[in-house]
């Protein structure tokens, strides 16, 4: 790593590498920024948003932004908290998000950022989405219902099971996933238990059957710590599968 190359994230200096994204660069400084859809294993897209940032004046997301020196990166004003805010608000309403009920509560991503946003209410009205449940897999489930179109699985499907299981139908507020089987259901598929894609689902649409709820509240991923200590799901993957 070059000590010469570097941006400030919040006034702190931010060494990168080339070819790193901002966020790349941020992650591996210990320096959290918010995010849903990014994956380090993964090539990014910024599709949830949620790592807005500000750079120099504008908004960009800060898992497609590559780092470049002089950047003068804007992570944590209020401007940006509540522009964070108000984009989880919008996936909470349009899903069914019941984390009280839910197996997921207390290791869910979606919960843990929101929390460290600070968003403690969905502020929107909500749209109660007719979702169903398809259980048809004999290990796992999916609950359309908390799905909020990260498209994790679908890159874990492709890139690295090469199988396309997954795919996004749709556009705008009819976007939604589906299942590529010839009965539309995750039975009828070449899916396994032992895919990445079982793996990388960072709320609770993609649920092991056979292990829900068996580590108390209070004794889950982020009850111990918070989503900026932890870090992501995915890097405790079979670990908290309730």
């Amino acid at each position: 790593m070059s000590e010469n190359k570097a941006f400030t994230l919040d006034a702190k200096p931010i060494e990168f590498q080339d070819g790193d994204t901002i966020m790349d660069a941020a992650l591996r400084a210990g320096a959290y920024i918010p995010h849903l859809c990014h994956n380090p294993e993964f090539e990014p897209h910024g599709s949830c948003r949620v790592c807005v940032v500000g750079v120099n004046g504008r908004r960009v997301s800060a898992c497609t932004q590559p780092a470049t020196e002089g950047l003068e990166v804007e992570n944590n004003s209020e401007a940006i908290k509540q522009e964070r805010r108000a984009l989880l608000q919008m996936l909470f309403v349009e899903g069914n998000h019941v984390c009280p009920g839910c197996e997921k509560s207390g290791a869910c991503q979606l919960q843990a950022v929101a929390y460290y946003v600070g968003m403690l209410d969905p502020h929107f009205t909500h749209f109660f989405p007719r979702r169903l449940v398809d259980a048809s897999h004999a290990e796992v489930a999916i609950d359309f219902n908390r799905c909020i179109l990260c498209e994790l699985c679908v890159r874990a499907s492709c890139d690295v099971d090469k199988k396309n299981v997954f795919s996004i139908s749709g556009r705008g507020i009819g976007s939604h996933l589906v299942i590529n089987s010839p009965s539309g259901k995750l039975g009828d598929s070449d899916f396994s238990v032992n895919d990445k894609a079982a793996q990388v689902c960072p709320v609770g649409a993609i649920l092991h059957k056979h292990t829900g709820y068996d580590r108390p509240i209070g004794e889950r991923l982020y009850d111990r710590q918070p989503i900026s200590v932890v870090g992501d799901v995915a890097e405790h993957e079979g670990k908290d599968h309730g």
